[in-house]
């Protein structure tokens, strides 16, 4: 004979049985089976890859106890979007009539500093690359998208700290350092980097962000100017790569896809094109961090000033 107490043990223990069972249950109807099993018994679930479909195969989408589920996005003209890296609204027409031969001459030591400091990272690159500018672009941005990542957080950081807006600064420079990467990625199509140039963007970054980090902590005018002379240098880079183009040292191949639709070029656009735009890009990110300096150097903070957002 079993004691009240084994007998209420028991009794809750079939009653613990029957929820788990309903639960179960009511977890299948709704979600397919596909996460009870996994909620229960800790196991993951291996779906195929691939589902059979009328003219061949197609992959299946992710599935997720969470709900969470990729949006369907299509072009102007109902096909399939391809990129998951950008999407069409964040898509753009460059303005090719910006001035390209603007320049900020020094004047204050800061302003002397930043400039000898970028000339003299100009030659170890002159003389690593030479003329192989495909390469030279793509160690180019991988440097070019640090900074506004790292303004772009420290300032997240001084919002939080402070309580405060930024005038949108941080969107502004946080747009910048995804254009760049994108500029990235873009060359990765055009030019496959070595081994030795994957370790050499490695070292580079690091040093280099580090570097960054420390100068925009001690004094933003300076890290922004530091910025604008190196957009400089960019727009003059990618003038000498149209050169080489121009001369047909340099094939002059079809854009990359991702260019057509990020930069919303013609089909029959080619690499001359794409050169072009970035420039472009180039020189507008010059003007943003000049006039960033130019805002601290008048004694006022970024947010004093509405951030340049969308300034292609």
């Amino acid at each position: 004979m079993m004691s009240r107490g084994t007998t209420t043990v028991v009794r809750s223990a079939r009653l613990s049985e029957k929820a788990v069972a309903t639960w179960w249950i009511r977890s299948y109807s709704v979600a397919g089976g596909r996460n009870a099993s996994t909620m229960m018994l800790g196991e993951k679930e291996q779906p195929d890859n691939k589902e059979t479909v009328a003219g061949g195969e197609k992959e299946k989408e992710v599935v997720s106890y969470w709900g969470v589920q990729p949006s369907k996005v299509t072009k102007e003209d109902g096909t399939e979007w391809k990129w998951n890296c950008f999407r069409p609204w964040e898509t753009y027409q460059a303005n090719m009539s910006i001035d390209l031969k603007k320049h900020h001459v020094p004047k204050t030591f800061l302003d002397k500093f930043a400039y000898w400091t970028v000339k003299s990272l100009r030659l170890p690159t002159d003389i690593f690359f030479q003329r192989r500018y495909g390469c030279r672009a793509m160690m180019l941005e991988t440097v070019a998208a640090v900074p506004g990542m790292v303004g772009g957080m420290l300032l997240h950081c001084k919002s939080l700290r402070r309580f405060e807006h930024s005038g949108g600064w941080i969107k502004a420079l946080l747009e910048e350092a995804e254009n760049e990467r994108m500029h990235l990625m873009t060359f990765m199509e055009v030019a496959k980097p070595k081994w030795y140039e994957r370790a050499l963007v490695f070292t580079v970054q690091g040093i280099f962000f580090n570097a960054y980090f420390l100068a925009y902590l001690a004094s933003p005018k300076l890290a922004h100017r530091i910025t604008g002379y190196l957009e400089e240098e960019a727009i003059h880079s990618y003038t000498e790569f149209l050169k080489e183009l121009d001369k047909g040292n340099i094939e002059n191949v079809k854009a990359p896809a991702i260019a057509i639709d990020y930069w919303r070029l013609p089909a029959d656009s080619t690499l001359r094109d794409v050169v072009m735009v970035v420039r472009a890009d180039e020189a507008h990110h010059r003007d943003v961090n000049h006039f960033a300096s130019d805002i601290h150097y008048q004694g006022l903070e970024l947010k004093d000033s509405p951030a340049p957002i969308g300034y292609h």
